[in-house]
C-alpha cells in the first residue's frame, strides 16, 4: 500500500495543480484546502498564509526545474548542445510537472504587481538560475566578452517559446522552432567571437 503524500505535499501540489493552472487571484484558498484535503490550520501552520504557500510551490517547481535542466546539460555532448540543452528541457518539464498553461513564474509575476519580498525574492531566483547558468554556458562558445549578449538572446528566445506555448503553440513545435532560432543565434555569437580572436 502506497503511503499518502503528507499534508504540506498535498498543499503544495494542489497549488501547483490549480493556482499555476488558473491564476492564483483566481484560486481560493478553500478551493486549495478541498483539493489537499486539509483543514485552514494545517496551510497557516506550514506556510504562514497563501503567498507563502505560492512561494514554497515556485521554490519546489524550481529545483525540480533546475535538477532535469542539469540532468539534459550533462547528457548534452558539446558545448553548443548543453547551451541549446534549456529548450528540449522545456518539454521534458512540461511532459513531468503539473499541466500549468505555460511558465508559472511568469504567470505569477504577472499576476503580482506588488509582491511582498519572499514572493519577489523567489521570482527573482528563476530568473537569477536562468540568466547566470546560461551566461556559464555561453563562454565556451561565444568567449567571455560575447556570452553576456548570447545568454540574453537565449533567455528571450526561451521566454518566447513559453509565450508561444500560451498562445495555443503545441509543445514541441514551440520547442523545435526555439533550437532552430537558437541555433542561429549562437552562429552568429560563434561568429562575433571568431572575428574578435582574429
Amino acid at each position: 500500500m502506497t503511503a499518502q503524500p503528507s499534508a504540506r505535499e498535498r498543499l503544495l501540489d494542489a497549488a501547483d495543480d490549480l493556482a499555476f493552472t488558473q491564476g492564483v487571484a483566481a484560486t481560493p484558498v478553500d478551493e486549495i484546502l478541498r483539493r489537499a484535503n486539509v483543514a485552514p490550520a494545517t496551510l497557516y501552520a506550514h506556510f504562514g498564509n497563501k503567498e507563502g504557500l505560492i512561494v514554497s510551490a515556485l521554490q519546489r517547481r524550481l529545483a525540480r526545474w533546475d535538477a532535469l535542466w542539469q540532468q539534459e546539460i550533462d547528457a548534452a555532448p558539446t558545448p553548443e548542445a548543453k547551451l541549446l540543452a534549456v529548450l528540449p528541457a522545456i518539454r521534458r518539464f512540461r511532459d513531468d510537472a503539473s499541466a500549468a498553461r505555460w511558465c508559472a513564474f511568469l504567470g505569477v509575476a504577472a499576476e503580482s504587481a506588488h509582491p511582498g519580498q519572499p514572493l519577489k525574492d523567489a521570482l527573482a531566483g528563476d530568473t537569477k538560475l536562468l540568466t547566470s547558468r546560461l551566461r556559464e554556458l555561453s563562454v565556451p562558445v561565444a568567449g567571455a566578452g560575447g556570452a553576456g549578449l548570447l545568454a540574453e538572446q537565449l533567455v528571450l528566445i526561451f521566454t518566447g517559446v513559453l509565450g508561444m506555448i500560451l498562445r495555443g503553440m503545441d509543445t514541441d513545435d514551440a520547442v523545435v522552432v526555439g533550437i532552430g532560432t537558437a541555433e542561429a543565434v549562437v552562429e552568429a555569437a560563434r561568429g562575433r567571437s571568431s572575428r574578435h580572436d582574429a
